[in-house]
This record gives C-alpha cells, sequence and structure tokens, in this order.
C-alpha cells in the first residue's frame, strides 16, 4: 500500500474546491484510500480503484463509508461510467526496472501517466475536471496535456530538496 506522503497531502488540500455535493468522483491508484475519504466528505459518490488487489480487499473489509466502492482495476480497465472529478496521484518516479509499481512510472516516469492521459477523456462528465499530480522528475508532461488535447493549468507546487512536485487541473 501506497502510505500518503507530501503528494498524496498536496492533492488532498485541494480537493473540497472541485467537488459538488452531487458528484461522482473517480480515485484512481487510491493506495491508502485518503483521497477518496476526503472525497467523500464532500460527493455523491467515490469509486475508489486500485491495480493491488490485496489491497483493494483489505479496503472494503475496512470500508464504513457507504459513499465508496473500492474496486480492483488497471486504471480504466474495470471502471464504467462517467465522473465529474477524477483524481490521479501515479506513480511518476522514473526507474529502469519496475519494482514497485504504486511508485515506479516507467523509463522516463510518464508511462503511466502516457496511459492514464490517452484514456482519461472517455470517463469525465462534459464539465468534469481531472487534478493530476506531476513530479519535476517527469520531462515533457505539459506536452503530452497538449497531445492529448487537455486544457490544463497549474494549481499548485512545492518544492523539496529533490524534486518540485506540481498539481495540475485538467480538462
Amino acid at each position: 500500500m501506497y502510505e500518503p506522503r507530501e503528494d498524496s497531502f498536496l492533492l488532498l488540500k485541494h480537493i473540497k474546491n472541485y467537488i459538488n455535493k452531487n458528484d461522482i468522483v473517480l480515485d484512481i491508484g487510491t493506495g491508502s484510500g485518503i483521497l477518496a475519504k476526503e472525497s467523500s466528505k464532500y460527493a455523491r459518490e467515490v469509486i475508489a480503484c486500485d491495480i493491488n488487489k490485496e489491497l483493494i480487499k483489505k479496503l472494503k473489509r475496512n470500508n464504513k463509508n457507504p459513499k465508496i466502492k473500492f474496486i480492483y482495476s488497471d486504471l480504466f480497465s474495470n471502471i464504467k461510467g462517467k465522473f465529474n472529478l477524477i483524481l490521479f496521484n501515479p506513480p511518476y518516479l522514473p526507474s529502469k526496472k519496475i519494482k514497485y509499481k504504486e511508485i515506479d512510472g516507467g523509463k522516463s516516469g510518464t508511462e503511466i501517466i502516457n496511459r492514464f492521459l490517452r484514456e482519461a477523456k472517455n470517463y469525465l462528465e462534459k464539465n468534469g475536471k481531472i487534478l493530476l499530480l506531476c513530479s519535476s522528475l517527469n520531462k515533457n508532461v505539459e506536452q503530452l496535456f497538449k497531445k492529448y488535447q487537455y486544457n490544463f493549468k497549474k494549481i499548485d507546487e512545492e518544492k523539496f530538496f529533490f524534486e518540485k512536485l506540481y498539481l495540475y487541473e485538467l480538462k
């Protein structure tokens, strides 16, 4: 399980500004479920998915919140419907060998982000938005946004000694 860290907390502090009480939210790569839990305070329903089947089983067993539904999915593979807001704190660290799915973004760090962007528009409501976290270690991420024709703006950033984290809004 991906324990919440500074990237999760950066995304977490903006959730309430993007959700209305009738919204349905999709939390891709839910990890600990912290973003799904926060979203459920403001949304009608939250679908939280992860590629880790054991994690999903554990989250389902411990879930006491009727607004949250945890499901196994490799990005959008088991997702149905459209959403007002999609949250994604992706694995974004570049690596030569995938060791830890929860943090490994592939060779350039953007392989999973690329897959996500290619499919995400199919799951957004007409005026839906995406909150996507990226790192300064991810080169050319804004070119990917343009490639898939997203309107985007950087809504926050946080600097650390080894990288900057960026939170983008896409539509």
